[in-house]
């Protein structure tokens, strides 16, 4: 019997929380005539039982394991592919295998259950005393289904575990910042709140479908499983990213004429596209950390290469001078008695409204595009990080109708 401090009992665990699973098992042995339905968790070297319809008294419990080299979910592990015996006895490879013999069965099929990683999970197998008529599409379609729904589930559980870690690494991260602080309250009650929503709503549709043998509806409710899924786990990426963006890596010199070049390279085939026009005024270097930079000047023109205007042309201006020490001492919360560089971004675009300022730099803020991809709403939010990773600041300027321009502080070297 597998253990709780068994690093493996926390896979059997998150079987046995997928409420879909009984009900799985029990549709397979009722449509098939089966007697012997689980779900397997098979590793190199281990079989365990994570649950099980018995209705032969074959005797197999959950978190009970089998001797991996008994067993044929073995072979599939390494095969990847599905095994399905109508009869073992009139099968030229299975008539003279162990593993019927040793279990007793006559009829057996058994598909893998591989997550959305490519990784190998276990399998989805019945097996029975008698001989089926198991090699026919309805059989094999529905187990085919019934593997990538428990996948489905499986990946969700993960990224539900993942969200736990981000979000529990986020909040230490926020602790040094009221403005972030209130940021998380936000995303923890709304931004995650939906796709979770729509997991847990597609989830109990997906029960009762398969409850009635719904086929079709099963797979339409998969498709939409996996997408709120994958949303999530986008939400989830960019949360983890942000996350990460700290100042403890390494401070060297950085070149922000050559950060600036490397990022317009990147971008030059949506500049050219557009024929936006990019005029830059010589950049400094500061003492910074070279992806942090990379990073910060990437987002700030790849936003400004979206919302460039429309008219003839659409232009991007990058001016940069350096500060007076009475025009930043009021800014900063401990004056630093150093010299600051300005940098200015600006665009020609539609701008942004007043009201929407401070709430551009809020993560998962949504510019004007009204979508969401991975990376987008976020963009701004990484920025302002970065610049206060530098002990610099940020803002935008706006003229609603003329463009957008965002600011940008930094110290200089001594």
């Amino acid at each position: 019997m597998v253990q709780p401090d068994d690093f493996l009992f926390a896979d059997v665990e998150k079987v046995n929380q997928i409420p879909i699973v009984r009900t799985v098992l029990e549709v397979i042995c009722r449509s098939t005539g089966m007697g012997f339905a689980a779900v397997a968790r098979v590793t190199e070297d281990r079989w365990i039982a994570c649950c099980v319809q018995d209705e032969i008294g074959f005797g197999l419990k959950p978190g009970e394991e089998l001797e991996i080299g008994t067993t044929i979910c073995n072979e599939i592990r390494d095969s990847g592919k599905a095994v399905v015996i109508d009869h073992v006895d009139e099968n030229e490879f299975y008539s003279g295998h162990p593993t019927p013999r040793i279990y007793g069965f006559k009829s057996y099929i058994s598909l893998p259950i591989l997550l959305k990683s490519g990784e190998f999970f276990g399998t989805l197998f019945a097996i029975d005393p008698k001989p089926n008529q198991l090699q026919n599409p309805r059989v094999i379609g529905m187990f085919h289904l019934f593997a990538e729904l428990l996948a489905f589930h499986l990946d969700s559980l993960s990224l539900m575990e993942r969200t736990r870690t981000a979000m529990h690494d986020l909040a230490e991260q926020l602790l040094v910042s009221d403005d972030e602080n209130r940021q998380y309250r936000h995303i923890s009650s709304h931004n995650l709140q939906e796709p979770l929503r729509k997991l847990r709503v597609f989830s109990d549709m997906l029960v009762n479908a398969t409850d009635r043998y719904e086929a079709e509806k099963a797979k339409e409710l998969a498709v939409k499983i996996r997408s709120s899924a994958q949303q999530f786990s986008m939400m989830i990426k960019d949360l983890s990213d942000f996350s990460g963006l700290s100042n403890s890596n390494a401070f060297t010199q950085v070149h922000l004429d050559h950060v600036l070049a490397d990022v317009t390279s990147q971008l030059m085939s949506q500049i050219e596209r557009r024929n936006i026009i990019v005029e830059t005024d010589r950049l400094p270097s500061i003492m910074a950390i070279p992806e942090q930079m990379e990073q910060l000047f990437f987002q700030l023109l790849d936003n400004a290469v979206k919302f460039a205007g429309h008219e003839n042309p659409p232009r991007i201006r990058i001016t940069s001078r350096e500060l007076e020490l009475h025009e930043i001492d009021d800014l900063l919360p401990e004056p630093l008695q150093m010299a600051y560089v300005e940098i200015r971004v600006e665009d020609n675009g539609v701008g942004i409204a007043d009201s929407q300022l401070e709430k551009v730099f809020d993560i998962f803020a949504r510019l004007p595009t009204g979508s969401f991809k991975q990376g987008e709403g976020v963009g701004l939010a990484y920025c302002r990080k970065i610049v206060r990773n530098h002990k610099g600041i940020i803002k935008a300027e706006v003229n609603p109708g003329k463009g957008t321009t965002f600011v940008i502080m930094l110290p200089l070297p001594y």
